[in-house]
């Protein structure tokens, strides 16, 4: 039935790129349609969102894909994502606050070796076609539309605060003057040219070359801890998936260290419940999912990095099905979702909107769900002179709590919740989904799933349905385009429920592609929570 208001399904047979803008999708679609396939559309894609969307993605962040990989018929996950730097000073720190800007927060660069893998393994085309792209909306500029607006004026008044930061962030983003209006034009000289010698020079000249070195050069002189040694182990590797049966799909994400397996412990717990024969949106759907999903980010935390047979524990039956009946008790689900904390004292969430996750499909079979980030909003603050990059804050997300189970120790790997998951039905891909969002990621996708597969909604009305972000506690923030009775029903059962608009990003900026394996059809969902647009090939 024809929606008013609502965006068009858009489908294709020849290609699809999901992404946060429509600049970068543009890019991607571009790719595609001059002969390059999805691992091709996804680096130009990516790094266009670099030039699009500087304040939550960029080649100086780190990430996660997971690939359905059509000539070998299986999927696979590649880890950019890397290690904590080796001389990080865990001794001084005792709480995560003290790593949201500044240089002792940076994590080495994952995201350039991640692209360059992404390409060099199953990629056609050369860097300077992928890059042309970004290097020409760096170069000629792009006008900023609202999400790029809200991003860079909500930021802006925090980044004054730090001197030795913010005159190189004002003069590359606001072109000095700290803050931006509508109708302003953001142009990167600085990144356009960055971009060009690595499209001519290769990943070299940032790891272990004259760009590594021009960044640790930055870093050494506002304080950080990171060597060329650390640049140098910033490689992309290759992993199997963890993956579950989901309603006659398996859904596979990366494996730990990332914290993914939180996701497919939800889909477990909710394979126990016929959740189509409960009236959608109502308040046993919705209290049936929050509770699975509290319990399974409780598992997930009380666990930190399990080892492969600790993970097959969790999945498990018969662990499974204890939780599934911790969810039919009905008593009230009260516990952390974000990290270890002591006797269950809440955390304030943290900003929502430091990640981006794109989606692509190619007409070779070919299927990608690339989840990236720089940490918090313009990562770490630090810009480095000359070359327009902003470098990540990754090291804000490890666990610095000296009373913690899970507190990071340098060298290791360093655990992220994000979750670009990829679904098999009957042996052929048909599901590639992932959502930016913090500890938000573990919970949403879940939400979108249920309204996909159990409800039976088309794609980009699934990822447009009302969701909601659960944090340490009782605390649940939903939409208000769900009833208010249902909000007051919520809390009836244990649910502290906080009322919020009728779209926040608080409940992520989901981007996916859908493929019917019948009909060889690509449809693009592309999430209104943000600047999402879907561009078909």
């Amino acid at each position: 039935m024809l929606q008013h208001g609502k965006r068009p399904t858009i489908a294709s047979r020849h290609g699809m790129v999901a992404a946060a803008h429509p600049l970068a999708a543009a890019a991607g679609a571009r790719i595609l349609s001059n002969g390059g396939n999805a691992f091709d559309a996804a680096v130009a894609t990516a790094a266009a969102l670099n030039v699009v969307e500087p304040y939550m993605s960029g080649l100086a962040g780190r990430g996660v894909a997971t690939c359905y990989i059509a000539k070998e018929k299986r999927v696979r996950t590649l880890d950019f994502v890397g290690q904590i730097s080796k001389n990080f000073p865990i001794d001084k720190l005792s709480d995560r606050s003290q790593l949201q800007r500044g240089a002792v927060a940076v994590g080495a660069p994952g995201n350039l070796a991640g692209w360059c893998e992404l390409n060099k393994a199953h990629g056609k085309k050369k860097l300077p076609e992928l890059f042309a792209p970004a290097i020409a909306i760096a170069r000629d500029g792009f006008q900023l539309i609202e999400f790029n607006l809200e991003e860079i004026q909500g930021v802006a008044g925090e980044l004054a605060g730090y001197k030795a930061l913010h005159p190189e962030w004002s003069r590359v983003y606001t072109a000095g003057a700290g803050t931006v209006k509508p109708g302003f034009v953001l142009k990167q000289p600085d990144l356009a040219r960055t971009l060009e010698a690595l499209a001519t020079e290769g990943p070299s000249l940032l790891y272990g070359g004259a760009l590594g070195q021009k960044i640790l050069d930055r870093l050494t002189e506002l304080g950080g801890c990171m060597v060329m040694d650390d640049i140098l182990s910033a490689k992309a590797t290759w992993r199997d998936p963890v993956a579950v049966t989901y309603r006659g799909r398996t859904v596979h994400v990366p494996p730990p260290p990332c914290e993914g397996f939180q996701f497919l412990l939800t889909l477990r717990i909710l394979d126990g419940f016929d959740l189509a024969k409960m009236k959608r949106n109502s308040t046993e759907h919705l209290d049936t999912v929050l509770r699975a999903i509290r319990l399974a980010a409780g598992v997930r935390i009380a666990t930190g990095i399990p080892a492969p047979q600790k993970l097959a524990e969790i999945l498990s039956d018969s662990h499974v099905e204890s939780l599934r009946a911790r969810v039919r008790d009905g008593k009230p689900v009260i516990g952390p979702t974000e990290q270890w904390t002591p006797t269950n004292e809440p955390v304030s969430a943290v900003d929502e909107s430091h990640t981006t996750s794109f989606s692509v499909a190619d007409n070779e079979g070919n299927l990608i769900c690339l989840t990236q980030s720089l940490g918090s909003v313009f990562g770490s603050g630090v810009v480095v002179p000359g070359t327009g990059l902003c470098l990540n804050n990754f090291l804000y997300w490890a666990d610095v709590n000296p009373e913690s189970p899970n507190r990071v120790k340098p060298g290791e790997q360093l655990p992220m919740c994000m979750a670009p998951s990829i679904s098999i039905k009957d042996g052929n891909p048909v599901l590639a989904l992932g959502t930016p969002g913090s500890y938000g990621i573990l919970q949403t996708q879940a939400q979108a799933m249920v309204q996909y597969v159990d409800f039976g909604l088309p794609l980009q009305q699934a990822i447009e349905a009302p969701r909601g972000r659960l944090t340490d506690g009782a605390e649940v923030l939903l939409e208000s385009r769900l009833p208010a009775d249902i909000h007051a029903d919520l809390r009836k059962l244990g649910h502290n429920v906080t009322t919020g608009p009728d779209w926040t990003m608080k409940v992520g900026g989901m981007q996916g592609v859908a493929v019917d394996p019948e009909t060889g059809m690509f449809t693009g969902g592309c999430d209104p929570r943000r600047d999402g647009y879907c561009v078909p090939a």
